[in-house]
């Protein structure tokens, strides 16, 4: 039986991202590439790697997702997470949940442990409990960056609009050396947004899709846009047309925007181990490791490369 490489790809978020963060974001979305590559060289599953990672960036509060998520108009923080295993097109999600650290992990549960793919608010909370997730204070997923930000936009001059450029909803496609695929997406959504909204990330082909048949994919950028043409899925469809990974992003992203003006970015990876990681945005923090090197970036045709061993030991000291 031919073993695949395993490849991991991961991204922080598609937008803005302000000089200052840039260091924190680089070397978050580095961490967390290397987190799920140690999983998949120990013969983990790209479910188990796709977690891994996303929990990593979850619990990293330059991300919005998880630790660090924007609040709701109401001054909350409300979250939505995906996971898919390519290998069954089994999923779990969640949305609006609250007060746990780790929405992901609750995606998970949501797909081994019941007959639903996706468990909603209140629903979410009974299941957490069920399964013993502990509960922390909403207070301790709120930073202070978060919180002004939801002060500014409630001014009643402010555009909330330019402040979601700087989205971080963070995700993670994986192949295992198996060569069955994995995608998992977690996001606090809008900054400001209306009790009860659900963006793109819970829902499945929108804020996620994977198929060991093509590939995984999983997205980021302006969720109501990326649900209209159901992103994810559609960049799987190029794909099966006989599209390379970047191509089919990029034709994808496209028409997103020329449809209907919507900007993001996605990660990518096919059945072969190719991978892609590319956005409309101005920004979007991405990494991969493939072959035991580690490649990252933030700006286009940005792309710094290091071998896995070296970047363990500057992590250990700080990037």
């Amino acid at each position: 039986l031919g073993r695949m490489k395993p490849v991991i790809v991961v991204h922080g978020g598609a937008g803005r991202i302000f000089k200052e963060r840039e260091e924190g974001c680089r070397a978050g979305v580095a961490r967390a590439a290397l987190r799920g590559y140690a999983v998949l060289k120990q013969g983990g599953s790209a479910v188990d790697a796709v977690e891994e990672a996303v929990r990593s960036m979850e619990d990293d509060p330059h991300f919005n997702a998880g630790c660090g998520s924007v609040l709701n108009e109401k001054g909350e923080v409300e979250m939505d997470a995906i996971i898919m295993d390519g290998k069954t097109l089994d999923s779990g999600a969640v949305s609006a949940v609250k007060c746990i650290a780790n929405p992901i992990k609750l995606a998970r549960l949501v797909m081994e442990k019941t007959k639903h793919m996706l468990l909603t608010d209140h629903g979410a909370h009974l299941f957490a409990q069920a399964m013993g997730i502990p509960e922390i204070p909403g207070e301790k997923l709120i930073t202070e960056r978060s919180r002004e930000r939801w002060k500014k936009n409630l001014e009643p001059d402010s555009n909330p609009e330019e402040f979601q450029k700087d989205l971080g909803t963070v995700g993670a496609v994986a192949i295992d050396s198996e060569g069955n695929v994995a995608c998992a997406t977690s996001t606090g959504g809008l900054s400001n947004k209306m009790i009860g909204r659900v963006g793109d990330t819970a829902c499945i082909g929108s804020g996620g899709y994977a198929d060991n048949h093509s590939g995984a994919t999983s997205t980021t950028g302006h969720g109501e846009s990326i649900m209209k043409v159901v992103l994810a899925r559609l960049i799987l469809y190029h794909m099966e047309q006989g599209m390379s990974p970047e191509i089919a992003a990029d034709t994808a992203l496209d028409y997103m925007k020329t449809r209907v003006g919507g900007l993001g970015g996605v990660i990518v990876v096919n059945k072969a181990g190719e991978w892609a990681a590319r956005f409309s945005t101005k920004q979007m923090s991405w990494a991969t490791v493939k072959d035991d090197n580690l490649h990252y970036g933030i700006y286009a045709g940005e792309k710094h490369i290091k071998s896995v061993d070296e970047a363990l030991a500057s992590e250990r000291e700080g990037f």
